[in-house]
C-alpha cells in the first residue's frame, strides 16, 4: 500500500487514476495482456479494486474485456486514430460553435486565464518534450474552457471521453514528431479568434489542431516503443 496521499481520494479512485496514466503514456502497452498476479503487486491493491478499474477502463475504451481470459490495454491503429480523429472534430466544433453564442465575460475571462499558464509553462518547457503531468493538466483546462459555455452536460461528457482517449494517441505524437510542434502559437490563434467572435476562423483552427495529431503519427510512423520511456 502506498504511503502517499491517494489521487481521488479512495484507493480505487486511485488505482484507476494510475492505470489510465500508465496506458495513455504507454508504460502498459498497446495491446498488452493485463496479469492480475503481476498488477497486484505493482498497484498493491487486490483483485476485486484491480477489476473494477479495469472495468470502468473498458467502458473508456482505454481497456478491451477479453470475458473469462481477463483484459488487455486497448490496442491501437490507424483505423481507430482516424475514426476517433474525426468524432473530436465534430464534437469540439459543436461545442466550440454552441460556446461561442452563449459566452459571457466570466467565459472569455477563464479562457484568458488558462491559456496565459498554458503560455507560461510552454516557455518554461521550450525544448523539452512537453508530456509533463503539469502540461497535461494545463492542456485540459484551457481546452475546456474554450467549451466551457456550450451549456450542454450531454455534449460535454462525449467530448471529456474523446478528449481523454485521445490523450494517448497525443502522447505518440509528440515521442515520434521529428520537428517541435509551435502549440503555443496554435492555442493563441484559436483563443484569439473565440475571444474576437471569428466564427468561420476560430472552426477552422480547432479542426487544424486536432487533427495535427493524427497527421503528424500517420506521418512519422504509429510507434510504441520510443513512447515507453516517457
Amino acid at each position: 500500500m502506498r504511503s502517499q496521499s491517494l489521487v481521488g481520494g479512495t484507493l480505487a479512485n486511485d488505482v484507476l487514476h494510475r492505470l489510465r496514466e500508465d496506458i495513455i503514456s504507454c508504460i502498459l502497452k498497446p495491446g498488452e495482456k493485463l496479469r492480475f498476479e503481476a498488477m497486484k503487486d505493482i498497484y498493491g491493491v487486490s483483485f476485486s479494486t484491480l477489476r473494477e478499474a479495469l472495468s470502468r477502463l473498458s467502458s473508456e475504451r482505454l481497456v478491451v474485456s477479453e470475458g473469462q481470459r481477463g483484459f488487455k490495454v486497448a490496442p491501437i491503429s490507424s483505423e481507430d486514430l482516424g475514426d476517433l480523429t474525426n468524432a473530436r472534430v465534430l464534437i469540439e466544433k459543436e461545442c466550440l460553435l454552441r460556446a461561442m453564442e452563449r459566452g459571457d465575460d466570466e467565459w472569455k475571462s477563464r479562457i484568458l486565464s488558462t491559456f496565459h499558464r498554458l503560455d507560461r509553462l510552454e516557455n518554461e518547457l521550450e525544448g523539452q518534450r512537453r508530456v509533463t503531468p503539469e502540461w497535461d493538466q494545463l492542456h485540459a483546462e484551457f481546452h475546456e474552457a474554450l467549451v466551457g459555455a456550450s451549456a450542454s452536460p450531454t455534449l460535454a461528457e462525449i467530448r471529456d471521453r474523446l478528449f481523454e482517449r485521445s490523450r494517448r494517441y497525443r502522447r505518440i505524437s509528440a515521442m515520434v514528431r521529428k520537428t517541435p510542434r509551435a502549440k503555443t502559437d496554435e492555442h493563441r490563434m484559436i483563443m484569439e479568434a473565440v475571444l474576437s467572435n471569428d466564427v468561420d476562423h476560430a472552426m477552422t483552427l480547432i479542426e487544424r489542431h486536432v487533427r495535427e495529431i493524427a497527421q503528424n503519427i500517420m506521418e512519422n510512423g504509429l510507434e510504441v516503443t520510443p513512447v515507453q520511456a516517457a
